[in-house]
């Protein structure tokens, strides 16, 4: 464009030269006199086309940079974190088009406002002696990091959940009492001269930490979080919830995540490895869940707050009935069960009751371990979804190029993932660590949705 404008301008200046020799009377005198404003009002037309141009790359700057700020900072009421982070992304952009002038930053009611200046050089216009431009653009943000919202917490009890968190741990269970699951009924087993009533007897003498333990630890992470994010606790509420053979309210959703930490930690609520459900029905738990949560909001008002359900699980519908009751045994091998179809994995259909009323899930996965050892889980979670008849069972449908053939441990994550609002929300977690990172990815993932809105 730049050649352009000056072939013009030397296109003009040499008609100048022209009429400054014609000597043919008055209208080379008018004429001469006229191509000044002429050429100053043609002119202007260029600049004011290139400086719209301009304004809408610095437009499309800025909506990027205030989105990637307010993704990185977690407190976005911290107008100086979020001025600082937009300008070094904006001056990172800017090109020798225009120069960037002040960035403002307001977060009124929830919105994160920012406003940017500058100016664009002219070409045309330099003969009137207007040297630049002046450019102005607007950006607004909205999202659940500058709303009103409720976080559901929601945590799976079921016996699952009282695996050995570590490879050690399990190990230490394995070589002590055959099994690497710190269950609360079963027998009774003697270790060297040590009686232990039952596996969590053995597991709390030996310190060993279960995932029941480690889920804890990632809500307490979250806790944090929300801390972090709601400084004077007045915009984001915390609940808690058991996932079993139905859904407990340990919380009702709170401000004070003080409150939360306590109910957290006190085992007479059901959170902890010291007790555990004794199955685990999807199907009955988050119907039940739907009616706790209710209608998401928009974010405006704290009567009208966004709405997250953050489900920690293995995600298999369970009883330890449906495993050993009714089996047929042969030689020494159980060859059938009525029941073992029942154990497979929740159907995502059942997350619907929460996201059909604007609720986002969010879906950490603690992976179901393989126990190729042990006939009850080959028999069910190790066996086949053609087996489980998942459809007639469960009313479940299988993603479309996923083999019947495939086990019902492997099958999992499909189901989760689909359980999830988004894949974003979906994270599979096999370690202690993983876990406890887990949820407060979910959480934080959750927080940079942020949308334009203006």
């Amino acid at each position: 464009m730049q050649s352009a404008f000056s072939y013009s301008l030397a296109r003009i200046t040499s008609a100048l030269r022209s009429l400054g020799r014609d000597r043919g009377g008055n209208v080379a005198i008018v004429v001469a006199l006229s191509l000044v404003p002429m050429l100053v009002a043609v002119g202007a037309s260029f600049d004011y086309i290139r400086s719209y141009n301009v304004r809408q790359r610095m437009q499309s700057d800025l909506d990027a940079a205030l989105i990637a700020a307010v993704k990185q900072i977690n407190n976005t009421e911290d107008t100086d974190a979020l001025k600082e982070k937009v300008a070094d992304w904006f001056h990172a952009q800017v090109d020798n088009s225009y120069t960037l002038g002040d960035i403002d930053i307001d977060t009124v009611n929830h919105n994160i406002t920012a406003t940017a200046n500058g100016t664009v050089p002219t070409t045309f216009m330099k003969i009137a002696n207007i040297e630049t431009v002046p450019v102005s653009v607007a950006s607004a943000v909205k999202g659940p990091a500058t709303s009103y919202l409720n976080v559901y917490i929601v945590i799976d009890t079921s016996p699952s959940m009282l695996l050995a968190a570590t490879t050690s741990g399990q190990s230490t269970m394995y070589s002590g009492i055959g099994c690497q699951f710190a269950c609360h009924t079963g027998d009774a087993h003697t270790v060297g001269k040590t009686k232990y009533a039952n596996n969590y007897a053995y597991s709390t003498a030996k310190k060993i930490k279960l995932r029941a333990d480690v889920a804890g630890d990632a809500v307490r992470e979250v806790l944090d979080m929300i801390d972090e994010s709601d400084e004077n606790h007045e915009r984001i509420k915390v609940g808690l919830y058991s996932l079993g053979d139905t859904l407990s309210e340990v919380l009702a959703p709170t401000l004070s995540t003080d409150t939360a930490r306590t109910r957290l930690a006190d085992s007479s609520y059901g959170l902890t490895s010291a007790t555990s459900k004794a199955a685990t029905y999807f199907d009955v738990s988050l119907a039940t869940l739907k009616q706790k949560v209710g209608a998401g909001g928009d974010g405006t008002s704290s009567g009208s707050p966004l709405k997250l359900v953050l489900l920690l699980t293995d995600g298999v519908q369970s009883k330890r009935e449906w495993v050993t009751d009714g089996v047929v045994w042969s030689s020494g091998k159980a060859i059938s069960g009525s029941y073992w179809n029942k154990v497979a994995p929740l159907n995502p259909d059942w997350c619907g009751y929460l996201k059909n009323q604007s609720n986002t899930m969010a879906v950490l996965y603690t992976e179901y371990l393989p126990i190729t050892t042990d006939w009850g889980y080959n028999a069910t979670v190790g066996s086949t979804m053609a087996s489980a008849n998942w459809k007639s069972t469960w009313g479940g449908t299988m993603d479309s190029g996923v083999s019947t053939s495939i086990t019902r441990r492997d099958y999992i994550p499909y189901a989760l993932a689909d359980c999830a609002s988004s894949k974003s929300l979906f994270i599979s977690a096999s370690s202690s660590t993983e876990i406890t990172a887990g949820l407060s990815t979910l959480f934080t993932q959750y927080l940079s949705s942020v949308r334009l809105t203006q």
